[in-house]
């Protein structure tokens, strides 16, 4: 394998709160180990249409604490084609990068897979996404602080739920995955979470109600993820409006609400741990692989667990809520 000189790093896919966090750490880990660093805007895209600034440690100073990202993210379809990701590699040769550290979610890391099978480019991803939906990681960037941001909203409505004695249905982000939903209702006091991984196997609305869930409460609080296999909080509120006409229910849509905000302690400290393990994956040869968190020690996943294979919800977190809603 040719010797790594220069490593090309960029942000890629939906924001997440840690993102900055990251790309400080792989700047000047980088740095520190004797690589140059270039950093790529726009993700894919900038890759692309070359959009490529060399970075110092100077680059990255009093950005750990922001949200977002200042490389900038863009979905980019010319990338999903061949010749997209030629004239790719073909920006890669003229800038001299020899490497590749991507930082996003499952489609950018499924990108970095596609794109390394094709022209033997070393690259190393980073989890960063508020779903937590990648497999052979703990915890993902950004989702510790989108899980914060959902119980603090959580904790507003609730105020007006309980003076108004109504049903709210807040829906969360998680396109296929329950993550926010579920611990955003177990940390916010919520009396049941509908996600799209058990949304096949039992009416989760009718057994919350039939549960008799309001005996007891003057308010209730339901989280929805947004997914199509679970009819989000529109779906879910119109059939409460048809089939139990009795109840008073309100909808709230939290959106991007939940990719906004500085990123929390531990969102920083996964962020810097696996920015500074992404170098060390490339210094010793790796390739191809995912920074990962598993019971708090770094490990490499393989691209191709981590991005084909789904990560299962902790079904007993399931019962937990269940038993604390009563």
């Amino acid at each position: 394998m040719a010797k790594i000189k220069t490593i090309g790093v960029l942000t890629s896919g939906g924001d997440a709160p840690g993102m900055n966090a990251a790309l400080r750490a792989i700047t000047r880990s980088a740095i520190y180990s004797g690589f140059n660093v270039k950093a790529i805007y726009r993700g894919y895209r900038g890759l692309i249409t070359n959009e490529i600034v060399e970075f110092k440690t100077q680059n990255v100073s009093n950005i750990v604490q922001q949200g977002g990202t200042i490389l900038k993210t863009a979905r980019c379809k010319e990338f999903t084609t061949p010749e997209g990701r030629q004239q790719a590699y073909e920006v890669m040769r003229k800038q001299e990068i020899d490497a590749l550290v991507v930082i996003g979610g499952d489609g950018s890391l499924s990108g970095a897979r596609q794109f390394a099978s094709e022209f033997d480019v070393p690259i190393v991803g980073l989890p960063g996404t508020i779903d937590n939906d990648l497999y052979g990681t703990d915890h993902t960037i950004g989702y510790d602080t989108a899980l914060n941001t959902i119980m603090w909203c959580v904790d507003r409505i609730r105020d007006t739920a309980t003076s108004h004695e109504r049903l709210f249905i807040i829906e969360v982000m998680g396109r296929n995955a329950g993550f926010l939903a579920l611990n955003g209702a177990i940390a916010s006091g919520a009396e049941a979470a509908i996600i799209p991984e058990i949304s096949t196997e039992v009416d989760q609305l009718k057994e919350l109600i039939q549960s008799g869930f309001r005996k007891s409460k003057n308010s209730s609080i339901v989280l929805v993820a947004e997914s199509p296999v679970t009819g989000g909080a529109m779906g879910i509120a119109e059939r409460v409006r048809t089939e139990y006409p009795d109840m008073d229910a309100r909808v709230t849509i939290l959106g991007h609400l939940q990719r906004g905000g500085s990123p929390t302690a531990q969102d920083r400290i996964l962020a810097s741990r696996m920015g500074a393990a992404a170098i060390d994956a490339l210094l010793e040869g790796q390739r191809n692989v995912m920074i990962g968190d598993s019971n708090d020690e770094i490990v490499y996943v393989p691209f191709s667990k981590a991005v084909r294979k789904d990560k299962q919800v902790d079904r007993s977190l399931l019962e937990i809520l269940r038993r604390l809603s009563v």
